[in-house]
């Protein structure tokens, strides 16, 4: 069974698909971009403000599935630069206290709206 997790604190899908569902015991979070829930803005100040937004939007979608970042299993990174990955990389892991999940970071030639970091997860509960 899978269950449909969204919330009004993360920004809202841009295509057909959900923010994160749930099945069994894992999360499984959609790739999140540099979008403000609030204003419906990107965040295009730098990528070090880009990737607190990121890393911000999945808290939230984290916190209505009742979990948090210590449940992270697995990560997926994606830059248009990996000359940004210092800055992401250092974003990233203030989020994580110990027990650091699975990560890739793969350089892809372009993402959603033009953004330049994009962010998965999966989680356990």
């Amino acid at each position: 069974m899978m269950t449909i997790i969204n919330t009004n604190n993360a920004p809202a899908p841009i295509g057909p698909y959900s923010q994160a569902t749930a099945a069994g015991n894992f999360v499984f979070v959609s790739g999140q971009i540099p979008l403000n829930p609030v204003t419906g803005e990107l965040v295009t100040t730098g990528i070090t403000d880009e990737a607190v937004m990121v890393m911000e939007n999945i808290k939230a979608i984290l916190t209505e599935a009742g979990i948090g970042f210590g449940n992270i299993v697995k990560t997926s990174i994606f830059l248009t630069d990996m000359g940004n990955f210092g800055q992401v990389n250092e974003v990233y892991g203030k989020y994580f206290t110990a027990n650091f999940p699975a990560r890739e970071t793969v350089q892809v030639s372009a993402l959603p709206k033009g953004v330049n970091v994009e962010i998965s997860v999966i989680a356990v509960k």
